[in-house]
């Protein structure tokens, strides 16, 4: 008997150690998640411009399979490369991100090129939406799981970044946490923005008081002219999360005048107001100029990547499309 109430006792006591374990890594889950979330809002504010100009209908789901697949991201490939990389290789973290931070310079130069000097591919784009809808569908999805593998590359870092230290179990389950629970905020918060509208021809048809059907006319006027503005800020936060990365790489590698000069800049800026508003213009003009550097990288890496880099790619894929057709 006395050897059943210790072995219960010890089963009690594992227990007590695996519920602190799960609590200490919920609460660093949230603590590290928390840093990131300027790199979430940037993820929210992109993702949506993936849905516009498709069905009511195929909204959602076009969202859910790009949440899949930001998941498939965080937790197959990015949380046990940061982990291989943390542990065995952190000098090759910076470089990572720097190309990373690269691409999305490119990605949000190119939008803001395409808008000044419209061309072919645009023409090219409406045939391919009228001919075949799925495939534009699937095209749109994996661009932005592409574009969501950069953002999650960045967010599952910072978040490995806030981890206290700890051992190796920890900070993969800790990571696993904070990537599902960002992904989960994320892709709900954009599943609501993109249905707003249907709400709001819900709440004008159905609503009972004049004031419900107001509200929702206002939603269903309103929200074209909020998802363009979101546009924007997507292609905007696309740049300043590009640029700001590269700048910080940089700085890792220690070339750190830019990111100082930007610094100075900034804190000059902020400290040229009201106390009050210290903090918001120095963190404006800092966001602003990384921003105005992506803008810049990004215009020099459009004709590097069609003209080069592109072709590269597409012969190397071209042929290995065209040999699994053969075969």
């Amino acid at each position: 008997m006395s050897g059943l109430l210790a072995l219960l006792d010890d089963v009690a006591g594992i227990a007590k150690v695996a519920a602190a374990s799960v609590d200490d890594i919920a609460a660093q889950a949230a603590k590290a998640g928390a840093k990131a979330a300027g790199a979430v809002i940037d993820d929210a504010a992109v993702t949506p411009k993936y849905v516009h100009g498709f069905e009511a209908k195929r909204e959602l789901p076009i969202i859910w399979k790009i949440a899949k697949g930001s998941i498939k991201n965080k937790l197959l490939i990015l949380l046990p490369a940061a982990l291989l990389l943390a542990n065995f290789a952190p000098w090759l973290i910076a470089p990572l991100l720097m190309l990373g931070g690269a691409y999305l310079c490119f990605e949000g130069a190119e939008k803001i090129y395409h808008l000044l000097v419209p061309h072919d591919t645009h023409h090219v784009f409406a045939e391919d939406e009228k001919g075949d809808p799925a495939h534009l569908e699937e095209k749109k999805a994996a661009g932005a799981i592409k574009t969501d593998f950069i953002l999650s590359a960045e967010i599952m870092t910072i978040i490995l970044s806030g981890i206290p230290e700890s051992n190796f179990w920890m900070e993969a389950a800790t990571l696993a946490v904070a990537g599902i629970g960002i992904t989960v905020a994320v892709y709900g918060s954009v599943a609501l923005i993109v249905k707003m509208d249907d709400l709001g021809l819900l709440m004008y048809a159905n609503g009972r008081l004049s004031v419900t059907r107001t509200l929702g006319r206002w939603l269903v006027r309103g929200m074209p002219y909020f998802m363009s503005l979101l546009t924007t800020v997507g292609t905007a936060a696309m740049l300043w999360v590009g640029g700001s990365i590269v700048i910080h790489g940089m700085e890792e590698l220690g070339f750190g005048w830019l990111g100082h000069h930007i610094h100075d800049l900034a804190y000059a800026a902020g400290h040229a107001v009201p106390a009050g508003w210290t903090g918001f213009v120095e963190w404006t003009s800092k966001a602003a100029m990384d921003g105005v550097f992506g803008l810049a990288l990004g215009f020099v890496l459009i004709p590097v990547v069609t003209k080069v880099i592109a072709p590269i790619v597409g012969a190397i894929f071209g042929k290995k499309k065209s040999s699994d057709a053969a075969h």
